[in-house]
């Protein structure tokens, strides 16, 4: 397995670093825009394409511009490279493609209006990979993750900045009344479903990957008090521009197709995440 990811500074690259080698991985420093890929995807048999710019709230203005550049342009370079070698691709989407979704919970078939630029450059990732995938019978499987978290979740996630807070007493800023739910997906979960969908899924295959408790903010902290066994002080700001109100993922497809289903429960989920945190302060 080969490992590549060009270490931006979306959040601090040492912390990467470090989770990559947590992880066992050497990591080629790679920009998937600006670097030839041809050489680099020969003999591949996969890719999972899990590179991108994340974060809703910051796609906004002025950063719009990186994420047309790492999510679009990324893709499609992959997408051409992976054609040329042959290589099926998992491609890494996102929930935020539905927006404020039409039903819930959201099967893969509603209507996707997303309402973040985030959100609208991950959908036009899923469609350069069936523009790919008609001209070259590029096999792609898509998979439309659902809040993924769990140890080592980059630092400006929800979870990561709770726990965090937990861990140093700190105050904890909400965005919003913090009774926005989410369908909550621990990383070894969605870890599983790649596997699988690289296995076994059909070509051209689309797939919600989220489950193991939905909750609301409030109750998510409520949860990460009791396996912390510490209480959060809580503040509450602005609702984030982009952010949805809700998201239930539908996983009926992927459990029929491919036979996976979260295993992880959310309390099991955000106690493993908090042994991460806690040992991190330790370490410190």
């Amino acid at each position: 397995m080969v490992a590549v990811d060009a270490f931006t500074d979306y959040y601090e690259p040492q912390l990467k670093e470090a989770n990559a080698a947590a992880a066992g991985l050497d990591v080629l420093r790679v920009d998937l825009v600006d670097e030839p890929l041809d050489e680099l995807f020969a003999g591949a048999d996969g890719v999972f394409h899990l590179a991108g710019q994340p974060g809703v709230r910051s796609s906004w203005g002025a950063a719009f511009d990186l994420y047309v550049r790492r999510n679009v342009l990324a893709t499609q370079r992959v997408l051409e490279a992976a054609a040329g070698a042959g290589a099926r691709v998992v491609l890494a989407s996102s929930s935020s493609i539905y927006g404020d979704a039409e039903t819930y919970p959201t099967p893969e078939d509603a209507h996707p209006l997303p309402i973040s630029p985030y959100g609208i450059t991950k959908l036009a990732s899923e469609h350069l990979a069936r523009a790919y995938a008609k001209r070259s019978a590029l096999e792609v499987v898509t998979l439309r993750y659902f809040t993924v978290y769990g140890p080592r979740q980059r630092p400006d996630m929800a979870f990561a900045r709770m726990l965090e807070a937990l861990a140093h007493d700190e105050p904890f800023e909400i965005f919003g009344d913090g009774r926005q739910s989410r369908g909550f997906t621990f990383v070894a979960d969605a870890v599983e479903a790649a596997v699988r969908a690289m296995g076994a899924a059909p070509p051209g295959a689309v797939y919600n990957v989220g489950g193991g408790g939905e909750a609301t903010m409030l109750e998510a902290i409520e949860v990460a008090e009791a396996v912390s066994g510490r209480r959060l002080d809580v503040r509450y700001g602005p609702a984030a521009a982009g952010d949805v109100r809700r998201t239930a993922p539908d996983a009926s497809r992927i459990r029929g197709d491919l036979g996976w289903s979260p295993q992880v429960a959310l309390a099991d989920g955000l106690a493993a995440q908090w042994e991460w945190a806690w040992a991190r302060v330790g370490a410190g």
